[in-house]
């Protein structure tokens, strides 16, 4: 259901809003189209001018992971950033390619799962802690937690509890089936969904702050995890997951 967007910030120089850029196309010879993914606005797209020429004063906040408080001029249905002003760059990032397509897979979700015109807080603030958990930490983890979160946000997810069919629970069990409908996890005699292992389900319950059984959790277990994670993503989105693919691809 959808919620209502918070109040944005509005002053003589345009409307403030705080945002985290999540994709910028070409749009002629020295502008952008970016989309942004705002705490006031949900996600909006916004032209941005002349950042593709060298020293341009903005060209900061159209690069891959800016967070910033925008100032955006409106007219009609269109977004102009007019100014911006950086509050994190998450720079460390690009200096490490397997945190760099980490990243980008948390801006690829975040685009996959959200949508103009309604509230998209809760993606948003779980995507710039994300960065900043990847910036500073594990990778991997802080990946599979923020998808974890953010699909639950989107409505996406039947949690992490027990067999959804009998309630009987599933932490020690070896193998199990995930329906991809209902977003849970069953025994494997109850559903009749995909088969996946102890290992993905004690990996996912770890990084969610559950629980887990160190029996069937192996250093191996986040590619299994992100796997799964990919399948269900794309299947209820219909995303792309270049970012993701390539991120498992190099763990």
């Amino acid at each position: 259901k959808a919620r209502a967007v918070p109040r944005c910030r509005c002053s003589m120089e345009g409307i403030k809003v705080n945002a985290l850029m999540l994709r910028a196309a070409d749009y002629g010879e020295n502008d952008k189209i970016l989309t942004l993914l705002t705490a006031e606005l949900g996600k909006i797209s916004a032209g941005i001018k002349g950042v593709k020429k060298a020293g341009a004063k903005l060209k900061f906040a159209a690069q891959p992971f800016c967070f910033a408080e925008y100032i955006l001029s409106k007219r009609g249905e269109r977004y102009t950033v007019t100014n911006a002003s950086e509050t994190e760059s998450f720079y460390d990032i690009r200096t490490d390619i397997n945190k760099f397509y980490a990243a980008s897979a948390v801006c690829e979700a975040a685009n996959s799962l959200t949508y103009g015109g309604i509230d998209d807080t809760p993606v948003f603030t779980l995507a710039v802690q994300a960065l900043s958990n990847i910036c500073n930490g594990a990778e991997d983890a802080a990946l599979i937690k923020f998808l974890l979160s953010a699909l639950s946000a989107a409505g996406y997810t039947g949690g992490l509890d027990n067999c959804t069919e009998c309630g009987s629970p599933l932490i020690s069990a070896d193998k199990m089936r995930f329906d991809m409908n209902a977003g849970s996890f069953t025994c494997w005699d109850c559903g009749t969904g995909a088969g996946t292992s102890g290992v993905t389900y004690n990996v996912l319950r770890k990084c969610a702050g559950k629980s887990y059984s160190a029996q069937f959790f192996t250093a191996a277990g986040e590619k299994r995890a992100l796997r799964l994670l990919r399948e269900f993503l794309t299947f209820k989105t219909d995303a792309h997951c270049n970012s993701l693919t390539e991120y498992i691809r190099l763990l």
